[in-house]
């Protein structure tokens, strides 16, 4: 497989186990006061009372997500190339950089929704013995199928396809700003330092682009069947139908105000530096490792 299949996939996998807490308590912080458990949690201190809770719903990023970054990067370097109007060797325009980064990140859709609902699920439950994502997967198929694992597909897609068009754009961006800033190469530290900034910023821009995509995402796929939970009975104990992404925008909009849709903004904020700043270091690093004429490429551009 490709060098740039294999450096998606591991800073992929290597972002989720350095992001995982924050992403939980960003999930719950979007859900509400709901819980996938019939008893609520009094308060959030209770529910990351032990180490275990803190990597609650990891496994399946883990697995899916190093599969997704893998796609994302494969697809993004392929369209790139194909959308390059200024020559071989040569970065492409801020606005192909964008293109490229949306058809990437709807090319991960077929690994994202599932990995995104099996994900909220398992973070949102406040049960003592957690709930694991393996055992969640298994009670969807059991009760609704395949189709079952891509409830809020249209959302998700529409979430991973503008903000991975966000996310390499504001990266390129970052980069070529702080490469004219600098008169001299870079030593391996300041180029280091420069990765890890540009790769912070990217992932702040790319979820302040799409956290309220986010938020309905999120309570979309957190919704249980009313046979599973309390959660879809209504007052009289009839079951409701579970909603689509508009009603439950306009619900949210209606019972909470607009702040709910930047509700663990900040929390995420800190969570998106922290990932994307170590996952392009990482990602950076092994294409450097398994593509040396990338290296050399580079290289050229910076002297340039």
């Amino acid at each position: 497989m490709s060098a740039d299949f294999w450096a998606g996939y591991i800073s992929g996998a290597a972002g989720i186990l350095i992001g995982n807490p924050l992403d939980l308590i960003k999930v719950r912080l979007q859900a509400g006061t709901r819980s996938l458990t019939t008893t609520p949690s009094p308060n959030y201190r209770s529910q990351f009372s032990s180490a275990g809770s803190l990597i609650r719903g990891a496994t399946a990023p883990i697995l899916g997500y190093g599969a997704l970054n893998a796609l994302l990067f494969v697809t993004y370097n392929r369209t790139s190339d194909i959308l390059n109007t200024n020559g071989p060797g040569l970065p492409p325009n801020l606005w192909a950089t964008w293109m490229a980064g949306a058809i990437g990140g709807l090319a991960t859709w077929v690994v994202s929704t599932p990995t995104e609902l099996v994900k909220c699920r398992a973070q949102i439950s406040t049960s003592p013995t957690g709930a694991s994502s393996w055992g969640i997967t298994k009670e969807i198929l059991k009760t609704e199928g395949v189709r079952g694992l891509y409830f809020g597909g249209v959302v998700t897609a529409l979430r991973d396809s503008i903000g991975y068009g966000f996310y390499f754009w504001s990266y390129e961006l970052s980069t070529k700003l702080m490469m004219s800033k600098m008169k001299e190469r870079d030593s391996k530290s300041e180029e280091a330092a420069k990765v890890l900034l540009c790769g912070g910023v990217a992932g702040i821009v790319t979820w302040a682009s799409i956290f309220p995509l986010d938020v309905i995402k999120t309570r979309v796929q957190t919704q249980l069947l009313g046979s599973e939970s309390t959660l879809l009975l209504g007052p009289d104990g009839a079951e409701r139908r579970r909603m689509g992404a508009i009603e439950v925008a306009r619900n949210a909009y209606r019972t909470e105000g607009p702040g709910v849709f930047f509700r663990g903004l900040a929390v995420c904020s800190v969570r998106a530096f922290i990932v994307n700043a170590a996952q392009w270091a990482v990602y950076e690093w092994i294409m450097r490792e398994l593509d040396p004429a990338r290296k050399i490429r580079k290289d050229r551009l910076e002297i340039d």
